[in-house]
């Protein structure tokens, strides 16, 4: 081995020194290769190849949810961006897996696909939600994932029906804490998710029971603006950014933001809730992950490809465009973030009794 690594380091030498030092070493090994180092360098050569030919196939983003809600959108657009800029020069297709605000999706990903490279999938809070929560919880969470990317935040945000008679979030919260059961609350996930801890969050912080709030689970942010709309309840709970396109349509009213601050573009004249004296705020991060048993080669290429995408100018066009906030973080990184947020959403459940 020895003579295999004084090898490899002589290469840039001229020959006759390479001959003085080989002669040197004639008493340790006759100058010959060690068997052994022979199969190093042809893992070595195996893994280089690997790596140089990855993606050799097409590609799946899931987002685990109905089409129109905050995955669906940020998945759409990383494959749309990926596509214009040929960052990636293999086809990708989105694939909507609804079900239990994520958990139907997570159980067959960390079971069946943990070696499959080629399936990536877009999440939020509700992947750690998920997994603390007391009811409708699952067993898998990021732990059982390959964190690739953070990628933008978003916040949290309360919307009525435009014809609806609240014009802001503390007229709401009075009634709600007058009698919880004469209002419905909607969102695109589960019970104890995210868009119901955005729902029921502000009426915490309110002095409100979180328990008396009705609130309706709906497979996707797009089902649970259709029964907004539709009359079918009377305030939801979701993302900021997925409310975009119904504001600016004139479609509902955006009451409150869980943000520190004023939001820009179309959401720029909404309050936020300390505005309204209400002490909530709400970080809804998005991310791209892959399976547990990632290979590093596939690792190494999304952490390079996806730095490359939110570096893009298509990127931060459509970041703007959909009313987001690039905040990117690599896979080392992201991991280590989610494993603090992990404790944040725990101490939020426990206070609010959904804890497991």
């Amino acid at each position: 081995m020895f003579t295999h690594l004084l090898t490899k380091s002589l290469k840039v030498t001229s020959i006759g020194v390479l001959a003085i030092s080989l002669a040197a070493c004639g008493s340790a090994g006759g100058g010959s290769k060690p068997a052994a180092s022979g199969g190093d360098k042809g893992k070595e050569a195996g893994t280089a190849a690997s790596a140089s030919k990855y993606p050799e196939k097409a590609l799946t983003l899931v987002a685990p949810s109905g089409a129109g809600g905050g995955w669906d959108m940020t998945a759409r657009t990383i494959a749309k961006v990926l596509s214009e800029t040929k960052a990636v020069d293999k086809p990708m297709t989105v694939e909507n897996k609804p079900g239990g605000g994520g958990t139907v999706f997570m159980a067959e990903y960390a079971t069946k696909d943990s070696k499959d490279n080629y399936k990536l999938f877009v999440n939020s809070p509700p992947i750690l939600i998920n997994n603390l929560k007391k009811e409708g919880n699952t067993p898998f969470g990021y732990k059982d994932t390959t964190p690739l990317a953070q990628l933008t935040k978003d916040y949290g945000a309360i919307a009525v029906a435009a014809n609806s008679k609240y014009n802001d979030l503390k007229s709401l919260l009075n009634d709600m804490k007058a009698d919880p059961s004469k209002i419905t609350v909607a969102g695109g996930s589960a019970p104890g998710s995210m868009d119901h801890l955005v729902s029921i969050l502000p009426a915490f912080k309110f002095g409100i029971d979180p328990k008396k709030v009705k609130y309706l689970s709906y497979d996707g942010g797009g089902e649970a603006i259709t029964a907004l709309l539709g009359g079918n309840a009377d305030v939801l709970g979701t993302d900021a950014s997925s409310l975009d396109q119904y504001l600016k349509a004139g479609k509902i009213k955006v009451l409150a933001v869980a943000a520190p601050q004023r939001l820009g573009g179309s959401m720029k004249d909404v309050p936020t809730m300390k505005e309204q004296g209400v002490d909530a705020e709400f970080l809804i991060w998005r991310g791209v992950f892959g399976p547990k048993e990632m290979s590093a080669d596939a690792k190494k290429y999304w952490d390079e490809t996806l730095k490359k995408m939110v570096e893009s100018d298509q990127w931060k066009k459509e970041v703007q465009a959909n009313n987001w906030e690039t905040e990117y973080k690599k896979s080392d990184d992201f991991k280590t973030y989610l494993a603090s947020q992990e404790t944040q959403v725990k101490d939020i459940l426990t206070a609010l009794g959904m804890q497991k």
